[in-house]
């Protein structure tokens, strides 16, 4: 009895430590802004989840830093390979963690980072990888949005898709407008409290801004 007691308390203290953690690192998550800061935060996550075996998201908010920094370096195209290559791993290993017929909220958020990998693939060299990897960061957009229609992050990175893309190639402002303000109203829905993602108001608001 006393052995199952401590092996008990063991096991609260344990989650205790991660939920601190990762509430600690998420409100950093919330501030950051710079590549740099990015970085950081994909090195503390990938501490916790190589702590926390079996949770999803430390892998998953590793990749989305190591991802955002590709897109933080769309102009600069020679640095992102090896973040995006980072990113790729890092939601590959979150995706697994998943039982993708029951978790289909986390599967969606999973599929946003991994159409943000190929979109930051694309930014490497648009002309040599825009059609290897532009369909399929595409792709992963709308099966995001499939199987979670309200989910404000799939519809902020449809939302871009449509703005940043040539009109002779499917891109449309208006359409681009009605998705962002979608987004914006799901996420103004969205908690902000907790370590479920959140993220996608500070980029909504400044894409709505170039509208």
């Amino acid at each position: 009895m006393i052995a199952i007691i401590l092996m008990y308390c063991n096991l609260t203290q344990a989650q205790d430590d991660y939920n601190q953690q990762m509430k600690a690192a998420v409100a950093k998550l919330d501030q950051a802004t710079s590549a740099k800061d990015y970085q950081q935060l994909a090195a503390d996550f990938e501490i916790i989840a190589k702590q926390e075996k079996a949770n999803w998201l430390p892998w998953y908010y590793a990749a989305f830093c190591n991802a955002k920094i590709g897109w933080l370096y769309e102009k600069d195209g020679d640095q992102i390979e090896p973040f995006a290559d980072k990113a790729e791993n890092e939601i590959i290993k979150s995706r697994s963690l998943l039982d993708t017929a029951s978790q289909k909220k986390e599967l969606s958020e999973v599929y946003c980072i991994m159409s943000m990998v190929n979109r930051a693939r694309v930014f490497i060299n648009p002309m040599s990888y825009g059609r290897q990897y532009g369909p399929l960061a595409s792709q992963y957009i709308q099966m995001a949005i499939k199987i979670n229609p309200d989910n404000p992050r799939a519809n902020y990175l449809y939302g871009w898709e449509k703005y940043s893309t040539p009109k002779l190639w499917g891109g449309d402002k208006k359409k681009a407008k009605e998705l962002l303000d979608l987004a914006k109203r799901e996420l103004a829905a969205d908690s902000k409290e907790g370590i479920n993602p959140h993220w996608g108001e500070k980029e909504t608001d400044g894409l709505l801004k170039e509208l």
